[in-house]
């Protein structure tokens, strides 16, 4: 039986915490080691993960320097041949665990496995549906984004990659995936794995204009990697525009409507027909809040959680 090491980041988020360790400790994988790192919380989330102490592998509560040290911490005390991390805000579908196990089995090429995740709002109730596709090395570095709940490693692979560069705060994770898919073939399942929480506090929601400018520091840095480089000069201008739709994405969900559609036209600038194509919805929308017209985005999101909440307990019920 393959071991799985699961680790949890954690700092005050008493709100959300049990039900991710619930759907780690829930997992009807049986060979699972869970490591829970918390930055000194003060909310709560102590008493919680106590609570919770002997089902355990390890737990520490003190400061760090942040999420990406934190599961470094874990990285260290984890002895699994595969290894996760979900956020504290976060949590696994049933049957999540095992199903990567098996496709890592089945795929002994693959540095990493990574599902489809439902994206949530904070009181559980589903947004919309990540679903994704086989993505490469290319599509990475074009920022074509991975959902981290819904990723599980290879051991052999992370270590060959290394851990997580500190200096990344919110796209440390797409950082990883590029190192790591530089190394090995990344594979796609088409199935529901995580749920991912959005709410005010949430880096993706409270720091959404942070995002970009970390996007073209990876840029920066993948023209400077050896083996990066290479691939980056083939299509340097798609790779930018990559870059620009993420910028323009996070300053949407910021409600700078204006700097995110002047972010769109770059990337329509570099790379017009995959800019529309994958992003002439989000266009509209800018230009429609610009308008006056952001109602119609409330009623569309109305719509569609109307949908995903009928359909949460099937995505439960086959995952």
């Amino acid at each position: 039986m393959t071991l799985v090491s699961v680790i949890t980041p954690s700092f005050n988020q008493a709100a959300f915490l049990e039900e991710t360790i619930q759907s780690v400790l829930s997992q009807e994988y049986p060979d699972i080691e869970y490591i829970i790192v918390d930055g000194g919380s003060t909310d709560g989330s102590v008493d919680i993960i106590r609570n919770y102490a002997e089902k355990l592998a390890w737990w520490v509560s003190e400061p760090d320097s942040g999420q990406a040290d934190a599961i470094n911490k874990g990285f260290a005390h984890a002895k699994g041949d595969i290894i996760a991390w979900i956020n504290s805000d976060d949590y696994y579908l049933p049957n999540a665990i095992a199903a990567a196990v098996h496709e890592l089995e089945t795929h002994p090429e693959a540095g990493l496995i990574y599902g489809d995740v439902l994206s949530i709002d904070e009181h559980g109730v589903p947004i919309y549906l990540q679903r994704f596709r086989p993505y490469t090395l290319e599509d990475l570095l074009r920022f074509r984004i991975i959902s981290q709940p819904g990723v599980f490693m290879r051991r052999a692979a992370l270590e060959a990659a290394g851990l997580l560069d500190l200096s990344y705060r919110y796209l440390l994770d797409h950082h990883l995936w590029i190192r790591i898919a530089a190394r090995a073939p990344i594979h796609y399942i088409p199935k529901t794995l995580a749920a991912a929480r959005y709410h005010a506090e949430a880096k993706n929601v409270a720091h959404a204009e942070e995002f970009g400018e970390e996007a073209f520091r990876i840029l920066a840095w993948a023209q400077r990697d050896s083996t990066l480089a290479k691939i980056f000069q083939k299509d340097e201008k798609k790779f930018h525009a990559g870059a620009h739709r993420l910028d323009a994405f996070y300053l949407v969900e910021s409600g700078n409507m204006r700097q995110g559609l002047a972010a769109y036209a770059r990337a329509l600038k570099l790379d017009p027909v995959s800019t529309i194509k994958s992003c002439w919805k989000r266009i509209l929308y800018a230009t429609a809040s610009l308008l006056g017209l952001s109602g119609l985005r409330k009623g569309y999101l109305r719509v569609q959680k109307f949908i995903l909440r009928g359909a949460e307990h099937t995505f439960k019920r086959e995952s």
